[in-house]
Protein backbone atom coordinates (compact mmCIF):
# COMPACT_ATOMS: atom_id res chain seq x y z
CA UNK A 1 0.00 0.00 0.00
CA UNK A 2 1.36 3.41 -0.93
CA UNK A 3 1.91 6.03 1.77
CA UNK A 4 -0.92 8.29 0.60
CA UNK A 5 -3.41 5.41 0.51
CA UNK A 6 -2.30 4.32 3.97
CA UNK A 7 -2.66 7.85 5.33
CA UNK A 8 -6.17 8.12 3.87
CA UNK A 9 -7.14 4.76 5.39
CA UNK A 10 -6.07 5.88 8.86
CA UNK A 11 -7.67 9.31 8.42
CA UNK A 12 -10.94 7.59 7.55
CA UNK A 13 -10.65 5.66 10.80
CA UNK A 14 -10.24 9.02 12.57
CA UNK A 15 -13.46 10.17 10.90
CA UNK A 16 -15.26 7.15 12.37
CA UNK A 17 -13.85 8.02 15.81
CA UNK A 18 -15.04 11.63 15.35
CA UNK A 19 -18.54 10.34 14.54
CA UNK A 20 -18.51 8.31 17.75
CA UNK A 21 -17.42 11.39 19.70
CA UNK A 22 -20.30 13.39 18.25
CA UNK A 23 -22.79 10.61 18.95
CA UNK A 24 -21.63 10.52 22.58
CA UNK A 25 -22.32 14.25 23.01
CA UNK A 26 -18.88 15.65 22.29
CA UNK A 27 -17.46 17.84 19.57
CA UNK A 28 -16.76 15.84 16.38
CA UNK A 29 -13.03 15.21 16.43
CA UNK A 30 -11.05 11.98 16.40
CA UNK A 31 -7.43 10.91 16.61
CA UNK A 32 -5.57 7.62 16.50
CA UNK A 33 -2.00 6.58 17.25
CA UNK A 34 -0.33 4.12 14.89
CA UNK A 35 2.97 2.35 15.47
CA UNK A 36 5.69 1.89 12.85
CA UNK A 37 4.27 -1.51 11.85
CA UNK A 38 0.87 0.03 11.08
CA UNK A 39 -0.96 -1.19 14.19
CA UNK A 40 -3.46 1.14 15.83
CA UNK A 41 -2.35 1.55 19.44
CA UNK A 42 -5.03 3.99 20.62
CA UNK A 43 -8.19 5.69 19.38
CA UNK A 44 -9.55 8.81 21.00
CA UNK A 45 -12.48 11.12 20.38
CA UNK A 46 -13.07 14.45 22.07
CA UNK A 47 -14.28 14.25 25.67
CA UNK A 48 -14.65 17.98 26.27
CA UNK A 49 -18.41 18.13 26.70
CA UNK A 50 -19.22 14.86 28.47
CA UNK A 51 -16.23 15.08 30.84
CA UNK A 52 -16.55 18.86 31.36
CA UNK A 53 -12.87 19.09 30.49
CA UNK A 54 -11.76 22.16 28.55
CA UNK A 55 -8.57 20.36 27.56
CA UNK A 56 -10.43 17.24 26.43
CA UNK A 57 -9.45 17.51 22.78
CA UNK A 58 -8.94 14.16 21.08
CA UNK A 59 -5.23 14.68 20.45
CA UNK A 60 -4.32 15.94 23.92
CA UNK A 61 -6.36 13.23 25.62
CA UNK A 62 -4.77 10.59 23.39
CA UNK A 63 -1.33 11.85 24.40
CA UNK A 64 -2.24 11.76 28.08
CA UNK A 65 -3.35 8.14 27.76
CA UNK A 66 -0.51 6.82 25.61
CA UNK A 67 2.21 8.56 27.61
CA UNK A 68 1.19 6.36 30.56
CA UNK A 69 1.57 3.19 28.49
CA UNK A 70 4.49 3.76 26.12
CA UNK A 71 7.96 5.20 26.52
CA UNK A 72 9.03 8.38 24.77
CA UNK A 73 11.37 6.25 22.67
CA UNK A 74 8.45 4.09 21.49
CA UNK A 75 6.24 7.12 20.84
CA UNK A 76 8.91 8.77 18.68
CA UNK A 77 8.38 6.03 16.09
CA UNK A 78 4.58 6.44 16.08
CA UNK A 79 2.27 8.56 13.96
CA UNK A 80 -0.73 10.47 15.24
CA UNK A 81 -3.55 10.72 12.73
CA UNK A 82 -6.23 13.30 13.34
CA UNK A 83 -9.25 14.64 11.50
CA UNK A 84 -8.18 18.28 11.89
CA UNK A 85 -4.83 19.97 12.31
CA UNK A 86 -3.86 19.92 16.00
CA UNK A 87 -4.43 23.19 17.82
CA UNK A 88 -1.57 24.81 19.74
CA UNK A 89 -2.49 22.95 22.95
CA UNK A 90 -2.62 19.59 21.20
CA UNK A 91 0.55 20.28 19.22
CA UNK A 92 2.26 21.00 22.54
CA UNK A 93 1.05 17.67 23.92
CA UNK A 94 2.37 15.87 20.82
CA UNK A 95 5.71 17.66 21.18
CA UNK A 96 6.14 16.90 24.88
CA UNK A 97 4.83 13.36 24.43
CA UNK A 98 7.46 12.78 21.75
CA UNK A 99 5.36 11.51 18.85
CA UNK A 100 7.52 11.84 15.76
CA UNK A 101 4.91 12.36 13.06
CA UNK A 102 1.45 13.94 12.70
CA UNK A 103 -0.91 13.41 9.77
CA UNK A 104 -4.11 15.46 9.57
CA UNK A 105 -7.11 15.74 7.27
CA UNK A 106 -8.08 19.43 7.28
CA UNK A 107 -6.29 22.62 8.30
CA UNK A 108 -7.11 24.73 11.33
CA UNK A 109 -8.15 27.42 8.85
CA UNK A 110 -10.69 25.10 7.19
CA UNK A 111 -11.93 24.05 10.62
CA UNK A 112 -12.54 27.71 11.50
CA UNK A 113 -14.71 27.98 8.38
CA UNK A 114 -16.77 25.00 9.59
CA UNK A 115 -17.14 26.16 13.20
CA UNK A 116 -17.66 29.86 12.50
CA UNK A 117 -18.20 31.93 15.63
CA UNK A 118 -19.44 29.02 17.73
CA UNK A 119 -18.06 29.57 21.22
CA UNK A 120 -17.31 25.85 21.59
CA UNK A 121 -14.46 26.12 19.08
CA UNK A 122 -12.99 29.57 18.60
CA UNK A 123 -9.93 28.24 16.85
CA UNK A 124 -6.42 29.65 17.14
CA UNK A 125 -4.79 30.76 13.91
CA UNK A 126 -1.52 29.02 14.74
CA UNK A 127 -0.53 26.14 12.46
CA UNK A 128 0.93 23.09 14.19
CA UNK A 129 3.96 23.34 11.91
CA UNK A 130 4.75 26.69 13.53
CA UNK A 131 4.39 25.23 17.02
CA UNK A 132 6.70 22.32 16.17
CA UNK A 133 9.20 24.60 14.40
CA UNK A 134 9.58 26.49 17.68
CA UNK A 135 10.81 23.32 19.33
CA UNK A 136 14.12 21.53 19.25
CA UNK A 137 13.20 18.26 17.55
CA UNK A 138 12.01 17.55 14.00
CA UNK A 139 8.38 16.42 14.15
CA UNK A 140 7.16 15.50 10.68
CA UNK A 141 3.81 16.97 9.64
CA UNK A 142 1.80 15.66 6.70
CA UNK A 143 -1.45 17.27 5.64
CA UNK A 144 -3.93 18.47 4.72
CA UNK A 145 -5.53 15.95 2.36
CA UNK A 146 -7.97 17.73 0.02
CA UNK A 147 -9.39 14.41 -1.17
CA UNK A 148 -10.78 13.70 2.31
CA UNK A 149 -11.89 17.24 3.25
CA UNK A 150 -15.56 16.67 2.38
CA UNK A 151 -15.64 13.49 4.49
CA UNK A 152 -14.19 15.30 7.50
CA UNK A 153 -16.53 18.27 7.00
CA UNK A 154 -19.60 16.01 6.74
CA UNK A 155 -19.23 14.98 10.39
CA UNK A 156 -19.41 18.67 11.38
CA UNK A 157 -22.57 19.42 9.35
CA UNK A 158 -25.34 20.74 11.59
CA UNK A 159 -23.20 20.66 14.71
CA UNK A 160 -21.90 24.21 14.96
CA UNK A 161 -24.17 27.23 15.50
Amino acid sequence: MKDKERHLEFLRRCIEVSKQARESGNTPFGAILVDSAGHILWEQGNIEMTEHNCTGHAERTLMENVSKRYSKEELWHCTMYTTAEPCAMCAGAVYWGNVGRVVYGITEHRLAELTGDDSRNLTLDLPCRDVFASGRKPIVVIGPFPEIEDEVAAVHEGYWA
